[in-house]
């Protein structure tokens, strides 16, 4: 079981705090993704810590960018790449995510790599069709971890249900053989429900993973669930 806790553009909870409070938490792979100004603190306190972004080059003439090399020597252990705020607000495509990805992988990062469908493109039922052109761009590597994220979940309130998170989980799997993480309004009460789902290997949390109790409750579940 992996439970990532994505604090998006938040400052988050104090990691040492956080720590201290996962430090009873065993059989889960717990991660936080903070802003790039929490990096660092999180590292130093022994929280395996991602970037919630990575570029495709070593370096160059990239404003706002960062690259492998740089969140390997802070610490970093992994990125997300192709969050849906990323492909909605800053126009990422699933070329731009693929190379990302790859860039990462080859320099020794672990990726979480986000997909997922509308609720436009539920309804119109083609989630399957999205689902396959965004994982299709993806190789399987022992070190990569795809999240579904059904965009119309994700801080609305909805929750996909057990049952659908389930479907959209084989059906990753049927394309690529890595582990898939639900993410998409996940809280301490659907936690379990949703990971004892035989094909959800963990949870990629967003607004639950800004405290401290509501994220390690979280974690408690995945535990449970392992």
């Amino acid at each position: 079981m992996i439970v990532a806790g994505n604090w998006k553009m938040y400052a988050g909870p104090d990691p040492r705090e956080l720590a201290d409070r996962l430090a009873s938490v065993s059989g889960v792979e717990v991660v936080v993704c903070p802003p790039f100004t929490g990096l660092a603190a999180c590292v130093q306190a022994g929280l395996a810590t991602y970037a919630q972004n990575v570029h495709w080059e070593r370096e160059g003439a990239y404003t706002g960018e960062v690259s492998a090399p740089m969140l390997l020597g802070i610490g970093a252990a992994g990125s997300l790449v192709g969050h849906s705020e990323r492909r909605q607000y800053f126009g990422e495509t699933d070329e731009g995510v693929a190379r990302r990805a790859a860039a990462a992988l080859a320099a020794g990062l672990d990726v979480i790599a986000c997909v997922g469908e509308t609720l436009a493109e539920r309804e119109a039922g083609e989630t399957e069709e999205v689902l396959r052109r965004q994982v299709s761009v993806l190789e399987a590597h022992a070190r990569l971890v795809v999240a579904y994220e059904p965009v119309w979940a994700i801080g609305t309130g909805l929750t996909a249900t057990p049952e659908t998170a389930q479907d959209a989980h084989a059906f990753i799997k049927s394309l690529l053989d890595v582990p898939v993480l639900y993410g998409g309004s996940v809280k301490p009460d659907n936690a379990v429900e949703l990971m004892v789902q035989p094909d959800v290997d963990g949870a990629l949390v967003g607004g639950a993973s800004l405290q401290v109790e509501s994220f390690a409750a979280i974690c408690e579940a995945a535990a449970a669930a392992a």
